[in-house]
């Protein structure tokens, strides 16, 4: 089997990202979850058993380079399509010349399709006989949530391996193996400091790293500029397509910055909020953390004033799971809109709070006989029995007196709270 690496053109001519791909999937760096001695999938494909998978990830993040080297690996022909081109017909001839390979070869096909949720109904279709066949092994790669855009007969064929953004750390270990294999000294082209701009700045994707890094390379090598190099910060946005916020995700700038933004939801300012929120996406904060905290400050600091906010945040957190950067920034302009435009309450922090300092500082009274999990008990009063869902009865252990944790705000939904508490207790 020829190198699937190969190609007829000068390697020389191939981007910086083509040329520093690894040629095993042992060399595959930035996914260990997936690629390590302890991943069964991984074993089986290691021995020669391939299957038919769906690659679920950011860009830039391998997704590609593990097809290539599953093939090449396998000793299988590799046949490679992207989605936004092929067509049902062209879709049935990579599936018929796998069928036919097989039959002739007595070989395997991996059939990759790039950006695999593109393909309609029909043309993933098209693909089940040949995949239940065995006539090709579909590797699909995809950066949109597999459930949502395959259809179930298809992804019950397939395997689906989540492939993650690659870490600052992982991000700096593929660069500087860029710069061995073109011979190049990085610590002459970059700063220590730049290196880590540059891999915030990446965001997770390799490749975005080694096409802004081929730029800043191609500049050193000319010696045109000598007097930029080694890059400093302050002279790296001349090669990126973008301002370099001062954010740093471990740095002050990040709890800072995330500090500012809930303190914006609770002070009812929505521009401010989104003003931040731009800050961290622009800055290469990890959305799922920024929905993650809208879901705590809706319970924390809006409560029960506005009962549709905890399951609004939930959904955004779900929904930016889902689509990623840079479309989930909508979401999240969503939610963080309706957090900050909400009454506010922390009436239910407040509650646990005291509720939890008192369990710490008091003897655990026996729980009611009538409140235990007895088939019967006698005496119980069940509140669905009376006029207003309602009967007053002890609920406190017998040696406890009762407590006062949880009191509703004047506003907002809670005001209907009180309203109704009253109401049924028969208080004005």
């Amino acid at each position: 089997m020829s190198d699937l690496f190969s190609s007829s053109e000068s390697q020389d001519l191939l981007p910086l990202a083509e040329r520093s791909r690894p040629r095993q999937l042992k060399g595959l760096i930035g996914q260990d979850h997936l690629f390590n001695s302890k991943s069964p999938i991984i074993s089986l494909l290691n021995n020669g058993q391939l299957l038919n998978l769906i690659l679920w990830g950011p860009p830039g993040t391998g997704k590609t380079t593990f097809a290539l080297n599953l093939a090449q690996q396998n000793k299988s022909q590799f046949i490679q399509m992207n989605a936004v081109d092929a067509g049902v017909k062209e879709l049935k001839a990579a599936c018929e010349a796998g069928r036919n390979y097989k039959l002739e070869q007595r070989q395997k096909t991996i059939l990759f399709v790039d950006e695999i949720h593109r393909f309609n109904k029909t043309q993933q279709d098209v693909l089940l006989p040949f995949v239940e066949r065995g006539d090709v092994y579909l590797i699909g790669a995809t950066t949109e949530f597999p459930s949502y855009e395959l259809n179930k007969a298809l992804l019950s064929r397939c395997q689906i391996l989540d492939f993650r953004k690659i870490t600052e750390y992982d991000l700096e270990i593929i660069l500087k193996n860029a710069c061995i294999k073109e011979s190049v000294d990085l610590e002459k082209v970059l700063k220590p400091e730049t290196i880590k701009t540059l891999t915030r700045f990446s965001d997770g994707d390799a490749r975005r790293l080694l096409n802004v890094f081929e730029v800043i390379m191609n500049v050193y090598l000319l010696e045109t500029h000598k007097e930029l190099f080694p890059l400093e910060n302050k002279n790296v946005e001349q090669f990126l397509n973008k301002r370099v916020l001062s954010y740093d995700k471990k740095s002050d700038q990040h709890y800072d910055t995330i500090s500012a933004f809930i303190k914006s939801l609770r002070g009812s300012d929505p521009d401010a909020a989104l003003l931040y929120l731009a800050r961290m996406l622009e800055g290469g904060e990890d959305p799922v953390f920024v929905a993650r905290r809208m879901i705590i400050f809706a319970s924390e600091d809006i409560g029960n004033a506005e009962p549709r906010a905890l399951p609004l945040a939930v959904a955004c957190l779900q929904a930016v799971e889902a689509i990623g950067m840079p479309e989930c920034r909508i979401n999240l302009a969503q939610g963080v809109t309706f957090l900050a435009s909400c009454p506010k309450s922390n009436a239910s922090y407040e509650a646990i709070n005291k509720a939890m300092e008192y369990v710490k500082t008091h003897i655990n009274y026996d729980i009611p006989a009538i409140l235990r999990s007895a088939s019967k008990i006698e005496g119980y009063k069940y509140p669905h029995s009376y006029a207003k869902g309602y009967v007053e009865q002890n609920y406190w252990p017998q040696d406890m007196k009762p407590q006062k944790f949880y009191e509703p705000l004047n506003r907002g939904f809670e005001k209907n709270i009180t309203e109704y508490l009253n109401w049924i207790r028969g208080e004005s």
